[in-house]
């Protein structure tokens, strides 16, 4: 075992807390929902990037590269001023929904580039222009560029041009739990001499202001510097540290508290605020920080002049009073041991891999673990308001999570993007865990676990979407995701079947919301409203119809379907050694069928279009059912509601056998759903929504590069959108869905994310696993043109691994050195400071493969980082 792996061991076993501190402070604060105190709702008003500098956060801190403990009580980042700058840079930048072409976009450049799983070992990247920072610039032009041009983005406005701009790398290196040693390497790129000022800052997140004395609320805690000249922390339920800095003697305290004279012209309760790094740095007023040697917030001071390509280190160290070993300084060592042992986990982890595919593994792998983060959110304490603030209007009882008063979140949580969507995203989450799974398979059990627990699970079952509409209905994908962490993290035998009933039991009760609320007619075809693929429909699928009635959708039902199945392989696999589930693996097996009856048949043929040879949506209206005619990813899901029934999970499970014997013996109109095979004298069954034949008919659009397939995986929508668009006229309206293979060209679901063209990794995640199971059963004999119309034929596992490489190939080099990802930008392709670095997109131009979206979603995207790991063990076969 190497040390790494041993490090995983000792935190999850609890002999010892090495995951206390991490990256877990926020990169966006401001204008989030849980700071919104606003009668309307507004977040992106109400708390904006101007006031995040001078105004105290009430549930959380951001920061520059960053760290925390697990509870955001104490917390340290970088500050940097260039000397041009009107703010000091405490925070990533970035655009409003409203200010944005295409909704928020954060507007930096910044890398993670490492971090072992206890994250023992970190590292990221920040690039500071040297001239100001253009702010008003990328406002303005984004303003300008509209619906019809990809964003703006920071490079574009030359602030790098001829390498004016200073990288800065944190590194952080643990010794023990409590002992974090800090490297802060700041590097002028530029050709000339240039200043940069360095604020390596510790702070206390503020949470005496509110009048609470409930489990995280505190007496004001402080930082100050003791009688031997140490800079020493205090807070009462974080044990003392200390805090040690080498080469400076400027050193500056304040408080963590509003700048209520700056923001609204009143006296400040506090004498020293949250801005007054701000006031003295860029001011020059020595009065705005305390003179005294303490506060709540603060910093040493490195005023660097450095000359061209010149490089300084700054070693800092925050080490608790108990595991002080009396060397006040940081020890560089401790950064080369834990890299290597990084290095060695990751080397045991994936094998051997080519240089640039190991390159987007690590990278990958950085910024799922960089996004964890701290996440707090008491719905009933943020609906009522504090003691010592003005209360908040009386409508927000009736507004946003009023229903969820349940919610009491104060924890560590992957998040899609740290900036773009700085809170939880629960199908988001389902996909994140699997790469996790690899890297560290109990933090991805534990956060499975936590959002079917009783202060996140509505009582109703309802799983919280995200913070602007816990109501909202995500597709079902978190017990797939539990079967699939449940099967990676242990070899068999050997798994956590503990893990898996107690999911399961949570599992029942979101299956039955689903069942009791998105079932209109009680007929086994389900609506859900937009299920995760914003902009996807005809309309707006999260909204009541313009045309009244209501949908019966091919992917609600595709998603039931799917759930069925999962749940139908949990109750089988508890059934081994729990005879009492075999009853729940035919209640679930019989559900599975009743629903690929009713997709396949109902009224004739269900949601299946017998002359195109595709699943439909269709609108039920007045009595009619008028089927919407938009091929895309909604007519493949079905693809994924596939499972096998192998004889060997099966032949010890009497219960089970007896009743799936009859069901096939006395429903034989249910039972032709049912495909049997016999394989080396055993008998398998296939549970799959599309017959063989409707399966081959589909795979014909899925495998065509002038409808789904794209050089670089399936597109959301069929090209054949872009020259036949689907129009639908009603009460003189008319609604229309093109093949838009970048950014969207409407505002839906605030303009930022598009389902109408580009790739996106977690659905084709899914198809091309289903692929794998239909090879299982149908085996090499069934084939199909892979392109469509190529002549080429494969069996469906090769066309899974075709889908795979084609995703990989978003993120490796070309022979020019451009990676698609980055589009034709020439820095990345073949600047030395920037050809390395990869970026990890939320979703890719369906014919260019060029990133869109949030630039840090590693989150569903790091699903990359499984794909490289199965496809070197298939190249190796």
């Amino acid at each position: 075992m190497n040390e790494e792996s041993q490090r995983l061991d000792e935190d999850e076993s609890r002999k010892k807390n090495w995951k206390r501190w991490g990256p877990y402070l926020s990169e966006r604060q401001w204008a989030t929902v849980r700071e919104d105190y606003s009668e309307q709702g507004d977040t992106w008003s109400y708390f904006p990037h101007d006031h995040a500098r001078s105004r105290t956060y009430r549930w959380g801190e951001d920061g520059l590269l960053g760290i925390t403990d697990r509870e955001c009580r104490l917390c340290f980042a970088l500050a940097l001023w260039n000397g041009q700058d009107a703010i000091l840079k405490e925070r990533l930048f970035g655009l409003t929904g409203p200010e944005g072409n295409h909704g928020e976009d954060c507007k930096e450049c910044y890398y993670y580039l490492d971090s072992s799983p206890t994250h023992s070992y970190l590292k990221a990247l920040y690039k500071y222009p040297q001239v100001a920072f253009p702010y008003e610039q990328l406002v303005k032009e984004n303003h300008r560029y509209g619906l019809k041009l990809p964003e703006y983005e920071l490079i574009d406005t030359g602030v790098f041009a001829e390498n004016r701009y200073f990288d800065v790398v944190a590194e952080y290196a643990k010794q023990t739990p409590d002992d974090v040693h800090v490297r802060i390497t700041v590097a002028n790129r530029a050709s000339e001499s240039a200043s940069i000022v360095v604020l390596p800052s510790l702070w206390f997140r503020n949470t005496w202001t509110w009048g609470l004395s409930h489990e995280g609320r505190s007496c004001k805690p402080r930082i100050w510097r003791d009688v031997t000249g140490n800079i020493r922390t205090e807070h009462e339920t974080l044990e003392p540290m200390y805090f040690f800095y080498e080469g400076t003697e400027e050193v500056l305290f304040t408080e963590n508290e509003t700048n209520f004279q700056r923001l609204y012209g009143s006296k400040n309760p506090s004498l020293y605020v949250k801005d007054a790094f701000h006031d003295y740095i860029i001011s020059g007023r020595a009065l705005a920080c305390n003179r005294s040697p303490g506060g709540t917030k603060m910093a040493p001071v490195y005023r660097l002049r450095l000359g061209p390509g010149q490089s300084r280190i700054i070693y800092l160290r925050l080490v608790s009073v108990k595991d002080w070993d009396g060397n006040p300084g940081a020890d560089p060592t401790v950064f080369d041991l834990r890299q290597n042992e990084t290095d060695s986990f990751y080397s045991q982890l994936t094998g051997a891999l080519d240089e640039q595919s190991a390159r987007v593994f690590r990278q990958a792998a950085a910024g799922l673990l960089w996004s964890k983060q701290f996440y707090h959110y008491i719905v009933k304490d943020w609906l009522k308001g504090d003691a010592f603030e003005v209360p908040p209007p009386a409508s927000r009882w009736l507004g946003r999570n009023h229903d969820w008063l349940q919610v009491y979140s104060r924890d560590v949580i992957s998040m899609p993007d740290k900036w773009e969507y700085p809170w939880f995203a629960a199908w988001d989450l389902a996909f994140h865990m699997l790469p996790f799974a690899h890297l560290d398979p109990n933090f991805a059990k534990q956060q499975l676990e936590l959002f079917l627990r009783e202060w996140y699970m509505h009582p109703n079952g309802q799983i919280p979407a995200y913070e602007f509409a816990f109501t909202d209905v995500n597709p079902p994908v978190h017990a797939w995701a539990a079967w699939r962490v449940y099967k990676i993290s242990g070899s068999r035998g050997a798994r956590d079947i503990d893990f898996l009933e107690s999911v399961f039991h949570k599992l029942l009760l979101n299956f039955t919301w689903w069942v009791n609320r998105k079932d209109t007619e009680g007929n086994n075809i389900f609506s859900g409203g937009f299920l995760g693929l914003d902009n996807i429909g005809v309309f707006d699928r999260s909204k009541p119809l313009p045309t009244g009635g209501y949908l019966q959708q091919a992917d609600g039902t595709a998603w039931m379907g799917f759930y069925c199945l999962t749940m139908l392989s949990i109750a089988l696999e508890l059934a081994q050694t729990r005879p009492v589930y075999e009853d729940m693996a035919s209640k679930f097996f019989e559900h599975f069928v009743a629903i690929c009856e009713s997709v396949n048949t109902l009224g004739g043929n269900g949601l299946w279009d017998e002359e195109d040879g595709f699943y439909y949506d269709q609108l039920k209206i007045d009595g009619r059912t008028i089927p919407l005619k938009t091929r895309s990813l909604v007519g493949l899901l079905p693809l994924i509601g596939v499972e096998i029934l192998y004889e060997d999970a099966i032949f010890n499970l009497k219960g089970f056998r007896r009743r799936m014997q009859w069901f096939l013996q006395y429903r034989p109109d249910l039972a032709r759903l049912i495909t049997i095979d016999n394989k080396r004298g055993r008998t398998h069954h296939l549970l799959a929504v599309p017959t063989q034949e409707r399966l081959r008919r589909i795979l014909k659009y899925l495998l065509d590069e002038n409808e789904f397939l794209s050089p670089y995986g399936i597109r959301s929508l069929s090209k054949i959108h872009a020259t036949r668009p689907y129009i639908f006229r009603a009460d003189g309206q008319e609604y229309r869905v093109d093949y838009i293979p970048g950014e969207g060209n409407t505002y839906l679901f605030g303009g930022n994310s598009n389902w109408r063209g580009p790739v996106w990794f977690p659905i084709n995640y899914l198809i091309l696993e289903a692929l794998k199971r239909y090879h299982f059963f149908y085996g090499d004999d069934f084939k199909v043109e892979c392109p469509t119309g190529s002549g080429v034929l494969k069996n469906l596992r090769e066309v899974a691994h075709e889908l795979s490489r084609r995703l990989i190939r978003i993120f490796l080099p070309d022979s020019g050195g451009r990676r698609p990802c980055h589009g034709n930008d020439n820095l990345y392709a073949s600047d030395p400071y920037w050809k390395d670095l990869i970026l990890f997109y939320e979703y890719f131009h369906g014919d260019t493969g060029r990133g869109c979206g949030a630039n840090h979603q590693t989150g569903w995207t790091g699903l990359v980082a499984r794909l490289i790991i199965t496809e070197a063990r298939y190249a190796s076969q």
